[in-house]
């Protein structure tokens, strides 16, 4: 037996099926305290947009339309909720994802090689293991709108048309973003690591 899909979950819970809205939590809450906490870099705060946006869900079932995919709009209302909770605390931190970092196609390191690295065990050898902490200190100092769309697109393989409806942003911004936000990437890793190697030689 097919397990039903996200969308019949909510239409069963609108028939007064609470059992269906537990499972459609369990089934999206992990992803998305992942998203949120890669986004807040917080997890006390991340914990509270998940809390928000499984409350905005449960308010807003009814509106939505079930000619759509539902994991989008539960991705757009916790967006929403984490902008929200950085704008509180006054925070600011068509390009393939594995486009080369530098201003031109000669650069040799690949962005998504170093975002591989990032998702890398700790218990692997050090270099890789300074590579994450490396990939992890640049993206939490992007510019959120262009972390955003890097992170939907990277670590939860969202298609852009798809990253559009959940930061509320046309495809050809969903593009022109990730083609900034690989490139201001390069450019802050490579600063990131000449500053390692400055204290490694002073040490």
């Amino acid at each position: 037996m097919e397990a039903p899909t996200d969308e019949q979950l909510l239409a069963d819970y609108l028939d007064g099926n609470d059992a269906a809205f537990e499972l459609l939590v369990r089934r999206h809450i992990r992803e998305l305290h992942q998203f949120v906490l890669r986004f807040t870099n917080d997890a006390p705060t991340a914990d509270d947009v998940v809390q928000e946006t499984l409350l905005q869900v449960h308010s807003s079932a009814g509106s939505f339309d079930p000619k759509r995919r539902l994991k989008p709009w539960l991705f757009t209302i916790a967006a929403n909720k984490a902008r929200d909770q950085l704008r509180r605390r006054s925070r600011r931190r068509e390009v393939p994802i594995d486009a080369p970092m530098g201003k031109d196609d000669s650069s040799r390191q690949r962005f998504l090689e170093l975002f591989e690295a990032a998702g890398a065990a700790p218990d692997e050898d050090l270099l890789v293991e300074e590579k994450r902490r490396l990939v992890k200190r640049v993206v939490d100092e992007m510019p959120t709108k262009l972390s955003e769309v890097l992170i939907l697109a990277y670590y939860h393989r969202f298609p852009y048309r798809e990253i559009g409806e959940i930061i509320g942003v046309p495809l050809g911004t969903v593009k022109s973003r990730l083609h900034a936000a690989v490139a201001w990437f390069g450019e802050h890793y490579r600063l990131a690591v000449a500053d390692l190697e400055r204290e490694k030689s002073q040490s």
